[in-house]
């Protein structure tokens, strides 16, 4: 005991070692990932299967090198914790883009960071189809190999529920400090853990994961417009609520009002707390239909679709049936995140295209695989307001905060009203940056929510019928950090570079 004590005593405030270690044991499972859309190369006869190999050869080398000489013997602490997952996303990244830059399909490292860290965020904000700054024209989606398209929708789907989630249910060995990284990777206000075990959590949401996606899968499948391929990558960018498609004019491609109708319902489902399904398949219904986020979220997605389907009905002309397909698709599509397009949003009338801009901050329930602000902080957000006019008039009152029959700490309330600040704050930061590049207001402000939301289209020159691929090379860096941050969900990323991390 007391050699244990004297060992942490002299332990460094970061142990920079084993967070070396743990991070190669990501990059060499990322090694593994990469083999996969090498056997879709090998099925489709692609000359580009090597490039495949090489980059999990890197991967392998690399992650392998660093988990030999730094395997981590220690419990992972908190900040230790924040900085493996920061790096992570970042490495993996800079990993997963050199099939892009080794097949010789973007010549730009950049731009390959740039699509492989849409992918992993779930962004789905792509360069591919546009003239780049230096004037390289990047090929359109469709003429991709088909492995490059299946490499950009795993990547979703491996980013969705969490690389480092999946990591922790598939290997042990990262028991060490496993918590900490499931918290740092899912920092929403509460952290659903559904046994006492975070590997065990980790596998029963995985496998939650891929029930669905499987389903989806098949459901696609059988409509004839669609092959065993596209419905594989379609499913895998659903439930991901990511938004890359095989199609240039993504799921407007198929035409179909069946397909409409499957994926709007798997985005949906996807942005629903997975621990609540899990809930709900094992039988806990009132858990699930008595949860207050889950609710509200229904609630607000279908008051959304209500209103932007009546807009599209009364000033574009639409029929009612088309603007409950197209209303409710690009709706439900926003309000996860997901980002895929079926319609032109930009050429709604003001109105409707207006109320869908606001859905671009909503976000779906904490525990979802979407992205943004989530359900939960605008909840709090919420009674918080109205228990502030309560406490004007009676100052004296103790007027706590609840959801349900739960008291919000005044800790949690802190943390969600410095959350929102800190969002409009890098918003308003990425949104100047895109500006000070010559960029209209429309634009930047499209271009820095999208990234921040992990939405993928945005506004202006960055709409859902255009791509990222004209930013120069500074603005796509700024950007790439905007989806990393966005992604993990604002303190994961910016907490490291505050003085007080480093500060023993």
């Amino acid at each position: 005991m007391q050699t244990s004590s004297i060992k942490s005593f002299l332990r460094p405030q970061i142990d920079f070692l084993t967070v070396l270690g743990i991070l190669g044991s990501f990059i060499f499972f990322l090694g593994f990932a990469l083999l996969t859309p090498m056997i879709i190369a090998l099925i489709y006869e692609e000359k580009v299967w090597h490039t495949f190999l090489s980059s999990a050869s890197i991967a392998f080398v690399m992650g392998g090198s660093l988990y030999y000489f730094f395997k981590p013997e220690q419990e992972l602490r908190i900040r230790e914790g924040f900085l493996v997952v920061s790096l992570t996303w970042l490495f993996l990244s800079l990993v997963g883009a050199l099939p892009f830059v080794i097949s010789g399909i973007l010549p730009s490292y950049t731009d390959a960071v740039f699509e492989t860290m849409s992918g992993l965020s779930t962004t789905g904000a792509t360069i591919f189809g546009g003239e780049t700054s230096s004037g390289f024209m990047n090929p359109q989606i469709e003429s991709l190999p088909m492995s490059m398209l299946f490499w950009r929708s795993m990547a979703h789907w491996l980013g969705g529920m969490g690389i480092i989630v999946l990591t922790l249910a598939i290997l042990p060995l990262l028991g060490i400090g496993g918590m900490q990284l499931f918290q740092a990777e899912s920092p929403g206000p509460t952290t659903d853990k559904l046994t006492p075990r975070v590997q065990e959590t980790a596998k029963l949401l995985w496998g939650v994961y891929v029930a669905f996606t499987g389903i989806e899968f098949l459901l696609l499948w059988v409509h004839p417009s669609m092959d065993w391929f596209d419905a594989l990558n379609h499913a895998f960018a659903t439930l991901a609520t990511g938004g890359f498609s095989t199609k240039n004019a993504s799921i407007q491609a198929f035409d179909s009002v069946y397909i409409d109708s499957v994926i709007t319902l798997f985005m949906f489902l996807a942005g629903i707390s997975f621990a609540m399904h899990f809930r709900l398949l094992r039988g806990d219904t009132q858990s699930f239909f008595n949860n207050r986020e889950t609710r509200f979220y229904t609630l607000i997605t279908g008051i959304s679709i209500v209103v932007v389907s009546a807009s599209l009905w009364l000033f574009n002309e639409y029929s009612i049936g088309s603007a409950l397909q197209y209303g409710a698709f690009q709706v439900v599509s926003i309000v996860t995140t997901t980002g895929f397009g079926t319609d032109d949003y930009e050429l709604w009338y003001s109105f409707g295209s207006f109320f869908l801009f606001l859905l671009f901050f909503a976000g779906g329930c904490a525990g979802s695989t979407g992205g943004g602000p989530k359900m939960i902080r605008w909840m709090i957000i919420i009674r918080n307001s109205f228990r502030e006019f309560k406490q004007i008039v009676h100052p004296k009152a103790v007027l706590p905060i609840r959801i349900g029959n739960k008291t919000i700490d005044a800790d949690i309330q802190r943390t969600v009203l410095s959350f929102f600040a800190l969002y409009l704050i890098v918003f308003g930061l990425g949104a100047l940056v895109m500006a000070t590049m010559g960029y209209d207001l429309e634009s930047s402000i499209g271009a820095s929510i999208a990234c921040l939301g992990n939405i993928g289209p945005g506004w202006g020159e960055f709409g859902p019928t255009d791509n990222y691929a004209q930013i120069p090379y500074a603005g796509k860096w700024v950007l790439i950090f905007m989806m990393m941050v966005g992604r993990l969900e604002i303190f994961t990323v910016l907490l490291i570079f505050t003085p007080a991390f480093w500060k023993q």
